[in-house]
């Protein structure tokens, strides 16, 4: 396992202990290893102060109060910056933390001798196991055995674990679901009674665990167990309003099981879309009008939008997250049907929505009907009005493309005001579609003062027929793309 360390790793972990120190790669990155996943960053435990690391490491630096010290290396990280100069190892000294006054951050580190004594600090059991340069484990609390369990454990004393840092139940919950974990027992009891203090945390903390919660591959589960470890009401209440909350005949699920539910089948990466997802119905519970399966939701978007607003500036996402998301919110009911929706209609959309966010828009209606029961994530209608949005908004066939037009014709070539010039710009558009390479100012000029003389009552017949022709062979095109008839 060892020769998974990457060897500017390596090379800290070499050089600390050929100076007499005791050097470990430590924490997720060990369980990462463990659990067969590439770690996404490295951190190292010694027993060196934090002064004798940085001599030996002249580019390093030291600007904390807890014994880190950051290792400037060549790049090596695969999710690092394109061209940046240098990636950080973070190599701490052993220490411990005394009380958390603030459920936040200790009042007080000191450093200690042994690793057992710093690795008795960390959150979890599956963090607490570290690994010497040659491959050596060593795992006081069992950390590997609830790796294999699949078993989130507190170190130690769980309630302990989280008065230190009330930001860690978060933590545990996020595990669960970026890995497919569970919580075992006494954790989780101590994390339903020590639940309010998540409220002594700053909302960006909060903000940044969710934010993973909800990319995760299990966000469903995250999001649920959030609600059963009663969590979730401090920071997002709106969200289980939902709770219950029976829908209409076209819905099996309730509000919040159906939202729980989108979100896990948005096929989406970009966050902005998975929270627009989460929260498309968030305003049904305050938007419903009647009683069993026969209840309103009407304009629930429109609710939900506004919510959606609310929810995320609380939660200090920046404006383009909350804007993006609001949009999405207000926009998923959009009504598209095959032979019912005009061209015009479908270009309203774009209006509204905007062209960039048409696929996005789309994720989230793919969330909703498979959150909803439904066995098909896009049927016949949706890819129908994918074909009609590339048919309306990238026309291929239109004298707007031309780098000629009517008032280049008459205020520069002296033309008449008048029909022949739409006459000449269409058989312009004919040859250009024809070859592209023919767009461009000086031929067009030359071109039509070629065509002022010809018969163009004959020359715009035969170039309507060749871009009817171009318009009918680009949307057979779009019909085959897109799996339409």
């Amino acid at each position: 396992m060892q020769d998974n360390i990457p060897q500017e790793v390596r090379t800290v972990l070499e050089t600390l202990t050929g100076a007499g120190h005791e050097a470990f790669v430590v924490g997720g990155c060990v369980r990462d290893l463990l659990m067969r996943r590439a770690p996404k960053d490295w951190d190292v435990t010694t027993s060196a102060r934090p002064e004798e690391v940085q001599a030996l490491f002249p580019e390093s630096f030291y600007e904390n109060d807890f014994g880190t010290v950051g290792v400037k290396v060549p790049p090596f990280l695969p999710h690092g910056k394109e061209g940046r100069e240098h990636d950080v190892v973070e190599v701490t000294t052993y220490r411990t933390e005394t009380t958390y006054s603030d459920n936040r951050r200790p009042d007080d580190v000191a450093f200690v001798d042994t690793l057992e004594e710093d690795l008795a600090r960390r959150d979890f059991t599956m963090n607490a196991i570290a690994m010497d340069v040659h491959g050596g484990i060593h795992d006081p609390f069992g950390g590997r055995a609830d790796i294999a369990a699949r078993t989130i454990r507190a170190v130690g004393d769980a309630p302990t674990r989280f008065a230190e840092d009330a930001l860690r139940m978060m933590r545990a919950v996020r595990f669960a679901a970026e890995l497919g974990f569970t919580i075992e027992g006494a954790t989780r009891k101590a994390i339903i009674a020590n639940a309010d203090s998540i409220t002594n945390i700053a909302m960006e903390r909060i903000r940044d665990e969710f934010s993973r919660i909800v990319m995760s591959d299990h966000p469903r589960h995250g999001i649920q167990m959030l609600s059963d470890l009663h969590l979730l009401k401090h920071f997002l209440p709106e969200l289980e309003e939902g709770i219950g909350v029976e829908q209409n005949h076209h819905h099996i699920y309730t509000v919040w099981e159906h939202n729980l539910r989108a979100l896990e089948t948005c096929p989406s990466r970009k966050l902005s879309v998975r929270l627009g997802t989460l929260l498309h119905d968030v305003g049904k519970p305050r938007a419903k009008r009647g009683k069993g399966r026969n209840c309103t939701f009407y304009n629930h978007e429109y609710v939900g939008e506004r919510m959606t607003r609310k929810i995320l500036t609380r939660l200090r996402y920046p404006k383009k997250v909350v804007d993006h998301a609001a949009l999405l919110v207000r926009n998923h009911m959009f009504y598209y049907s095959v032979g019912d929706v005009t061209e015009a209609a479908v270009r309203r959309v774009l209006a509204k929505v905007g062209r960039e966010n048409i696929k996005d828009l789309m994720d989230v209606r793919i969330g909703d009907r498979l959150g909803s029961g439904s066995a098909k994530a896009k049927p016949y209608k949706l890819r129908h009005f994918e074909y009609m949005v590339d048919k309306v908004s990238n026309d291929a066939v239109s004298v707007k493309m031309l780098k000629l037009n009517g008032d280049i014709m008459i205020k520069e070539m002296g033309f008449a005001p008048g029909p022949k010039i739409g006459a000449i710009l269409e058989t312009l558009l004919a040859e250009v579609i024809d070859d592209a390479s023919k767009n461009n100012l000086d031929y067009l000029k030359q071109r039509a003062r070629e065509l002022e003389e010809e018969d163009l009552q004959s020359l715009r017949a035969a170039a309507r027929e060749r871009i009817s022709a171009q318009r009918r062979a680009d949307e057979e095109a779009l019909k085959k793309r897109h799996w339409v008839k």
